[in-house]
């Protein structure tokens, strides 16, 4: 399942070439994470209040294969490629029109707030199996 979140370029998101700036792609996986988080029925703030646990960026294998420039419409392509007990490893794409620009494989990892590893909330496993 490919989750398609989309990213238009503001002027902030650009250099003085008026192309993105290269730590902004990581802004645009977030958010596009974020919201895959979202439409698994999980409740980020819930987890962290009510069960202690929190996701974490454990690693990023990042690839800059284009640019974006000032008001591209992007949209940023989530798959979950595998899971264990604790981790997620997701690919990510971030696309303008057919052209890739932009290709990360993150591992997210769920831990506890004094940063131990915890298991991943069941509603995701179930649905993730």
């Amino acid at each position: 399942m490919t989750h398609l979140f989309p990213v238009r370029v503001y002027y902030e998101d650009t250099d003085m070439a008026g192309i993105v700036y290269h730590a902004n792609y990581l802004k645009f996986i977030e958010r596009a994470r974020s919201d895959w988080v979202k439409q698994q029925g999980l409740d980020q703030n819930a987890m962290r209040e009510k069960d202690g646990i929190v996701f974490v960026v454990r690693r990023i294998e990042a690839d800059y294969l284009g640019m974006a420039k000032y008001d591209d419409a992007l949209e940023v392509r989530t798959e979950v490629k595998a899971m264990t007990g604790v981790r997620l490893v997701m690919s990510q794409e971030v696309m303008r029109g057919k052209d890739c620009v932009f290709r990360a494989e993150v591992t997210a990892v769920c831990v506890t707030l004094d940063g131990h590893p915890a298991r991943l909330p069941a509603i995701l496993r179930r649905r993730l199996i």
